[in-house]
């Protein structure tokens, strides 16, 4: 009974609900509120083919903040905070491979339908600038690699939560899906997506994750998405104020479909009551080239821009 009980949870949870995890108390102590960079790039231009618009963008202080009620004039690729580069460092004392970087989000972000494309397909990687190339073959193995932090319906909650694997991925169930991560990839950077599958506690289910990775000496990398399943757009708002907080890159995905027909959205026949929350071909074309986009623009910076 005991078994069938696990299975019809796992089943439930990997229906994409809105409450797919237990509650976690969450460190109290906050570290002070930092000032975020403003732009450097103006929004990457919208096509069917991958315009690339970034290059390296350099480490550097502004007087100006952005104003987080603001975020949806943020820019896509997001400007790089100087002290970006003691964490790496720090990272790397501790054993994160500099040539690793993870993802944490929900089906979107799959290797199939996210980057997975830049080393399964040839043609994809020989069409990219040579600087996007170098990135790929510098990162090579982590843009098509699958893990317990990528999967369907994944929410905040579920990356903290010791079943959400299923003891797949190399993980034990003595770890959540991000301890896992962090101990068998090892990667210097994380690419946060996640809050279409949401839930009540998610920035504080957020907040321990960036913590959590900042003291493993990991850069996370928060992101903005396309929906508003919340109908509030209280995700991609919090999301922007984490990123003020703690004066992390965001990478505004939301800002690069703006001008697409519902942003790129449309509802899937086999999953009607979830509504408009999957990215069409030109949205995921834009969600793939922005992405990369925005980790060259943070690697180069807190590695190639050294004083």
């Amino acid at each position: 009974m005991k078994r069938v009980l696990y299975i019809v949870v796992c089943v439930f949870l990997a229906a994409c609900s809105a409450e797919a995890a237990p509650t976690f108390s969450v460190p109290t102590q906050r570290p002070p509120t930092v000032v975020v960079q403003p732009p450097t790039l103006a929004p990457t231009p919208r096509s069917k083919s991958p315009i690339f618009t970034a290059s390296p963008i350099p480490i550097s202080q502004f007087p100006t903040p952005l104003n987080p009620a603001d975020w949806k004039n943020f820019p896509v690729i997001p400007a790089v905070d100087p002290s970006l580069q003691k964490i790496y460092q720090r990272g790397l004392s501790l054993g994160n491979d500099p040539h690793a970087f993870s993802i944490f989000g929900d089906c979107q972000t799959s290797p199939d339908e996210f980057f997975g494309v830049f080393e399964t397909d040839p043609a994809s990687m020989e069409s990219l600038p040579p600087e996007f190339r170098q990135m790929v073959e510098y990162f090579n193995g982590s843009f098509n690699r699958e893990s317990s932090t990528t999967q369907d319906g994944t929410t905040p909650g579920s990356l903290l939560w010791t079943q959400w694997h299923r003891g797949e991925y190399g993980c034990t169930f003595a770890e959540t899906p991000v301890e896992c991560e962090l101990r068998t990839h090892r990667p210097s950077f994380v690419i946060i997506q996640v809050g279409t599958h949401f839930e009540s506690r998610n920035t504080e289910y957020l907040r321990r994750i960036i913590l959590q990775l900042m003291d493993e000496g990991v850069i996370p990398i928060l992101a903005t998405k396309a929906d508003n399943r919340e109908k509030d757009e209280r995700i991609n708002r919090d999301m922007t104020l984490l990123a003020a907080e703690y004066d992390l890159p965001l990478w505004n995905f939301w800002a690069a479909v703006s001008d697409l027909p519902n942003r790129g959205l449309y509802t899937r026949k086999d999953r009607p009551l979830q509504g408009d929350i999957y990215l069409t071909d030109e949205a995921a074309l834009i969600h793939r080239t922005t992405g990369l986009e925005a980790l060259n623009a943070v690697w180069r910076a807190v590695t190639l821009n050294k004083k």
